[in-house]
């Protein structure tokens, strides 16, 4: 059976398009949350970035040996995003398709990739680090206040 790890992503906009952020959760081995300021983006945008960032973040850290036999599990709030990744749904929109090719060009680092729809209460922690990074640039050129 291979290793596997959970990863909890989460991708956030406060407007749509508007300043954005992105949040990871990593179950063990890494157990550790990272979060990134996107600038403006979209809701789903910022999803497609938050796997983006946690693929080349897991490929950093356990390197492409470790990769190739690890099942990764993504859980994620956006059923969107979960479903076009997984080649579901068609994707429209010029600035996904660019992402969605990232993605799957990092595919290949992995032995496979999982895509799930969890409801929000269940991606807590990647939410938690989308909003406390879009709280930390909120006072920037004075865009928006919570």
């Amino acid at each position: 059976m291979k290793e596997q790890i959970i990863i909890y992503t989460d991708g956030g906009s406060r407007g749509n398009p508007g300043p954005s952020a992105l949040g990871v959760a990593m179950g063990a081995p890494i157990n550790k949350g990272y979060s990134k300021y996107l600038g403006k983006k979209t809701n789903n945008e910022a999803e497609y970035e938050a796997v983006i960032f946690a693929l080349g973040k897991l490929k950093a850290l356990l390197g492409t040996k470790k990769c190739k036999d690890l099942k990764v599990i993504f859980k994620m709030d956006s059923d969107l995003a979960v479903q076009q990744i997984s080649g579901r749904w068609k994707i429209e929109g010029k600035t996904i398709i660019p992402l969605f090719i990232k993605i799957h060009n990092l595919r290949i680092n992995f032995g496979e990739l999982e895509f799930e729809h969890v409801r929000r209460e269940q991606n807590k922690e990647a939410d938690a680090l989308v909003n406390q990074e879009l709280d930390k640039h909120s006072h920037e050129g004075g865009l928006f206040n919570l």
